[in-house]
């Protein structure tokens, strides 16, 4: 305030001046703390979203951890915001993203009007490798705010077991209508030709061609049914490996003295193994088998041992036919031939293959196969060594317990 106005009251003019300037100066200071007081509630949000809309349920998130199945939870904006291992392994989820349209509109029909829904759908490229997989999905709304759960439960596995299993029956009653039929229609002739001897002589021999045939089928599957879960063998014991050797040949020579074809057990002796010596018996019986029924006349099939490090390797080989190369990966299939009329020519079942391959793998083990065309095959099975180590000894040397 000047000089010239010491002394002198203040006019009207002047207080209101002043009014007028400490009131925008005080909103100027309220305005500023505002501003300081609003941002960093600003940012927090930013920084953590706590809005309802974008929060899970309580609980959910444990269930959802839990679960088996492929989980998803979506958003009111078809944004992911919980997607389980499963998910993101498939495929199913990249991100904040559902990649599977069928799922999205599902969600979006299940959000509009509230009805839960289910679906089968296919997804390319499986994580395994298969061609596709196949899901059951199950698609609810979750909350009040537009959330949608998405359940995908992978299907491929039980449809392959259910297309085996259709494959297996189908195949069974094939391979048992053909001996069953033929002797029906053999006990048929049998009864019109009873005044012919030689006749019945003849058809009686087929009878019991045939019924040998259905014997050995029902025996087979007896064995796979057994076997087939894949399961470990129960009781393992300590098994000889040259006494099923011998015993799988002594089985096996009456057919191979019919073709006039040797058969030599070779390799090292003093091995054993761990499993199910009848079992063991079965399966190199079946290898042997193959070997003689695919093998041409005055031939050798060669049964060996040998120690493999931690295993024991048993091999079947021949001067056969040989397998060819496309079939190779298919020849432990059940009821699988290379040559259909052969086998059925040769007394076999379709499902000798097939049990060497479940023993193997009953034992903790595995079958392998080299083969070429006109050269013969070496069936190679591998099981798991007594004691940890393949080591040759004598077999009343060591007794159980004391290997262990």
């Amino acid at each position: 305030m000047g000089p010239e106005l010491r002394g002198r009251p203040p006019t009207i003019e002047s207080v209101s001046e002043i009014v007028t300037s400490l009131a925008a100066l005080a909103g100027f200071v309220v305005g500023a703390i505002a501003m300081v007081a609003v941002r960093p509630r600003d940012k927090r949000r930013a920084d953590i979203p706590e809005n309802e809309e974008t929060v899970l349920p309580q609980g959910v998130a444990s269930v959802l951890a839990v679960l088996p199945s492929s989980a998803v939870v979506l958003d009111r904006d078809d944004k992911v915001l919980r997607a389980s291992s499963a998910a993101r392994a498939f495929g199913l989820v990249k991100g904040d993203h559902l990649m599977a349209a069928e799922l999205l509109a599902l969600a979006r029909q299940v959000r509009r009007d509230g009805e839960i829904r289910e679906s089968e759908f296919e997804v390319a490229g499986h994580k395994f490798g298969q061609e596709a997989t196949t899901f059951a999905v199950r698609v609810a709304p979750l909350g009040t705010h537009g959330q949608v759960l998405v359940l995908a439960e992978d299907q491929t596995e039980r449809r392959r077991v259910e297309a085996v299993r259709r494959d297996f029956v189908a195949n069974v009653s094939h391979e048992l209508k053909t001996p069953v039929g033929a002797l029906s229609l053999l006990a048929e002739t049998i009864q019109d030709a009873a005044e012919d001897p030689v006749a019945v002589t003849r058809f009686a021999g087929r009878m019991q061609h045939e019924a040998a045939r259905l014997t050995y089928l029902v025996q087979d599957l007896i064995t796979l049914s057994r076997i087939q879960g894949g399961e470990p063998i129960p009781t393992p014991g300590c098994v000889p490996v040259d006494e099923v050797v011998h015993e799988a040949i002594d089985r096996c020579n009456t057919k191979a003295a019919a073709k006039e074809i040797t058969l030599v057990a070779g390799g090292t002796e003093g091995l054993r193994v761990w499993g199910d010596d009848e079992l063991l018996v079965t399966a190199l019986r079946n290898l042997i088998d193959n070997a003689v029924a695919y093998s041409p006349e005055s031939t050798r099939v060669v049964v060996s041992a040998r120690p493999a490090g931690e295993a024991v390797e048993v091999s079947v080989s021949d001067q056969g036919i040989g397998i060819p190369e496309s079939s190779q990966e298919r020849i432990f299939e059940r009821f699988f031939r290379v040559d259909a009329a052969r086998s059925r020519a040769t007394g076999g079942t379709g499902l000798g293959l097939a049990i060497v391959k479940h023993v193997a793998v009953a034992h903790g083990g595995e079958v392998t196969v080299w083969s070429k065309e006109g050269s013969g095959s070496t069936f190679t099975l591998r099981l798991p060594a007594f004691g940890g180590t393949a080591i040759a000894v004598p077999s009343t040397t060591i007794p159980l317990e004391a290997a262990k």
